[in-house]
C-alpha cells in the first residue's frame, strides 16, 4: 500500500526550500506505507505539494514513481489504488495517439484525464 500526504497554503507567498523540506518530512512520517521509494512536487505558484510513499506492484521501474504528472504537465497525482482495467484503457489510449514511458496505471489514469476529461475517465475506471 502505498501512501501520500500535502498541504495547499493560502496567500501564495512559500518558501520553496522549506516547503520541500516540509514535504520530505511528511513522507518520511509515512515510510511505513511506501518503503519502495519516495519523492515530492511543488507547484510555488499554487502553493500546493504533494509527497508520495510506494510500495512498486505493478511497474517496478523508476517510470512508475510518484508524484506523478500527465504528459502535458496539467494534472499531477499521488495515488494510492489500483485500476483494473488499465491495460485496456492504455490500449485504446495508445490507439489514440497516447505515449506511455512505463507500465503504470497511474500513468494510464493520467492520459485519460487529459483525453477524455476527468469526470468521463473516473466513469471508466474500474477499481
Amino acid at each position: 500500500m502505498c501512501g501520500f500526504a500535502g498541504f495547499a497554503e493560502a496567500g501564495g507567498n512559500i518558501d520553496r526550500e522549506s516547503c520541500e523540506t516540509r514535504l520530505r518530512k511528511m513522507g518520511e512520517a509515512i515510510v511505513h506505507r511506501g518503503p519502495d521509494a519516495g519523492g515530492v512536487w511543488l507547484n510555488d505558484a499554487l502553493s500546493v505539494g504533494l509527497s508520495h510513499r510506494r510500495l512498486s506492484i505493478l511497474d517496478l521501474s523508476p517510470l512508475g514513481a510518484q508524484p506523478m504528472a500527465s504528459a502535458s504537465g496539467r494534472f499531477v497525482i499521488a495515488f494510492n489504488g489500483e485500476i483494473y482495467n488499465f491495460q485496456a484503457l492504455g490500449e485504446e489510449l495508445a490507439a489514440d495517439g497516447a505515449y506511455f514511458r512505463g507500465h503504470s496505471d497511474t500513468e494510464v489514469m493520467l492520459a485519460a484525464f487529459e483525453a477524455w476529461g476527468v469526470e468521463a475517465a473516473l466513469g471508466r475506471f474500474a477499481g
